[in-house]
């Protein structure tokens, strides 16, 4: 399976996608309009190691509900994912079963990379 898990208003998601630049058995979901399911979330964690390598505290709100100030549990950073998709780093992008997570130059480089393979 190969997908990629964005943020079709995230110029940032759209270019790398454009780097990429997936086939037609890449699957998109933009996790605005397709929220995220509990399996597919579980999915990404089996992958990731954990739900905190999936969440983004870069979110507004992360700052705004004063999470900053607070030690999260793993079923709170799982719970906070679903329940609000600023909180999913992006782009997720999976490929069988290897996941790249984020937009650092290093993890797209190398997504781009298995892509292509």
């Amino acid at each position: 399976m190969k997908k990629i898990y964005h943020l079709s208003s995230c110029s940032t998601c759209q270019r790398i996608i454009k780097e990429i630049n997936p086939n037609d058995d890449v699957i998109l979901q933009d996790i605005k309009t397709e929220a995220i399911s509990e399996n597919q979330l579980e999915h990404m964690k089996t992958l990731a190691g954990n739900y905190e390598a999936l969440f983004s505290k870069r979110a507004q709100l992360y700052r705004k509900l004063g999470l900053h100030e607070q030690t999260l549990s793993e079923n709170q950073y799982k719970d906070l994912i679903l329940e609000q998709y600023t909180f999913l780093k992006r782009p997720v992008m999976i490929i069988n079963d290897q996941i790249f997570i984020g937009n650092s130059k290093k993890t797209v480089g190398e997504a781009i990379m298995a892509f292509n393979s």
